[in-house]
């Protein structure tokens, strides 16, 4: 071994074992007073695993496998505690979304719907990623589950890039696909913070903030929601457009192409025709779910019965999706180790602890600070209902009694349980689908997570909080 060689293979031992030191060092540290050992311990296993996903140490999978051994192993979390997560509703619905999605792209419907948006939309690449964002915009309001929601997004922009010629193992192709797949990502974190009905998550919060006097309705949400949501819309696909140029920008003949696509395409075809109706009946079956109780996971099942029933999908065609399984893994995993985390009280004794230390700050400050905590503590949570159940009415609480309006904290954190999403590709079950597309990197996702998020907590604390002190009251 040379001189030269031996940094290089340093550096992937030193990212190989730093998560397992800090995990060490995280469980002999003394545990805090008023925790119980197994909160501590949980923490340094969930951590450690977090910590190797951000820094590329391990994949996804391989790091949720470690932490969920390690957690039975250590005999930190019962093993059927740990092992729930596989029975998990919206873990479900994440993985049977993505084979419908399957259905979509294979019968061909997916390339016949993005040949009509590339038609109408298509004269530029920005213009396709502002059209990502106003369709799903547009259609919030009538799903309950932005995870569902997904599930309607993801084909259509994956046959959006493979009609363009974007492949995830094309290093340069691949660019175009990654601005639309982290577009329609991102999209569906900020069309939750505008809508009332846009995710299963707002209706939770706003019951928690009644306890505190606030009563909000869906157009007082959408009041006080629509500049702040409606600034990001307006600025967050050129942002995106910057921070990851997708390679194609200007494409004038595009709409040409696809029209003259959709001639030689011709007539529907049997399976574009069971893709479009079954597909349509599940869409119809979320959006009025809530009012004819009906189980999401269930609506998706049953379409994916049909799908194969009708052979439009076939097992073999399920069996080729490896990723998918990969995805369930994983998912399955964080989910029930955050879910434990939040259960063992551990979640909401840091919430206090911290609220609690800026007790004493003016009311504007506190705000500030307190809200940009509870954003940036959603690295620990695998869900947006946990963290709205385990912290909201601890940090509104503490702002209130901070002396900050109630109405102006209960909006904020309302909206920062929404936005917060695509801080990590973990951070919602919605955005599952698109990370398993194979265009992102672990290391892309967390960047631009990072970077979006931080651009819509500057949008909603400079143009929201003013806005919010206007006319929420």
């Amino acid at each position: 071994m040379t001189t030269q060689e031996a940094p290089g293979r340093a550096k992937p031992l030193l990212l190989a074992v730093l998560p397992f030191a800090v995990g060490t060092a995280l469980w002999f540290v003394p545990i805090p007073q008023g925790l119980a050992a197994e909160a501590w311990h949980l923490f340094a296993i969930f951590a450690a695993a977090i910590l190797a996903i951000v820094i590329n140490a391990y994949p996804l999978l391989t790091a949720a496998l470690i932490a969920g051994s390690l957690a039975v192993l250590t005999n930190t979390v019962e093993a059927s505690k740990v092992f729930a997560g596989f029975a998990n509703s919206s873990v479900l619905l994440v993985v049977v979304a993505f084979l419908v999605a399957v259905a979509v792209v294979k019968s061909g419907l997916g390339r016949r719907v993005s040949l009509h948006v590339v038609a109408r939309f298509g004269h530029s690449t920005l213009g396709l990623g502002y059209s990502i964002f106003i369709t799903d915009a547009l259609i919030a309001p009538g799903f309950p589950s932005n995870t569902s929601r997904s599930g309607v997004l993801y084909p259509i922009i994956l046959a959006l890039a493979q009609s363009s010629g974007s492949q995830p193992d094309d290093a340069t192709g691949r660019r175009l696909g990654v601005y639309r797949m982290f577009s329609g990502l991102a999209s569906l974190s900020i069309s939750s913070a505008l809508w009332l009905t846009a995710t299963s998550a707002n209706p939770i919060a706003v019951s928690l903030a009644a306890k505190h006097g606030l009563s909000i309705s869906f157009g007082s949400w959408l009041l006080v929601s629509c500049v702040p949501a409606l600034t990001v819309i307006a600025l967050l696909p050129l942002l995106l457009y910057r921070l990851f140029p997708p390679g194609v920008s200007a494409t004038p003949e595009a709409p040409r192409i696809a029209r003259e696509a959709l001639r030689e395409m011709g007539a529907w075809s049997r399976d574009e025709r069971l893709t479009a109706a079954i597909f349509a009946l599940m869409i119809g079956a979320w959006i009025f779910a809530g009012t004819l109780n009906l189980s999401l996971t269930a609506v998706a099942l049953a379409g994916l019965g049909a799908l194969l029933a009708t052979r439009v999908l076939t097992l073999d065609d399920i069996y080729l999706q490896g990723s998918t399984l990969a995805t369930f893994l994983w998912l399955a995993v964080l989910f029930a180790l955050s879910g434990q985390l939040n259960e063992m009280g551990f979640m909401g004794y840091v919430g206090e602890r911290l609220a609690m230390r800026l007790g004493d700050l003016s009311w504007p400050v506190a705000y500030a600070v307190l809200l940009l905590l509870y954003v940036f503590m959603h690295y620990l949570f695998v869900s947006q209902s946990a963290q709205v159940l385990a912290l909201f009415g601890v940090f509104l609480d503490v702002d209130v009694q901070s002396g900050v309006p109630a109405h102006l904290m209960a909006f904020a954190l309302l909206f920062a349980s929404s936005y917060f999403s695509s801080l990590t590709p973990q951070g919602g079950s919605q955005n599952v689908i698109f990370a398993a597309s194979g265009y992102l990197t672990q290391g892309e996702l967390y960047r631009l997570g990072l970077l979006t998020t931080a651009f819509c907590t500057a949008v909603f604390l400079l143009i929201g909080t003013p806005w919010i002190l206007w006319v929420g009251g």
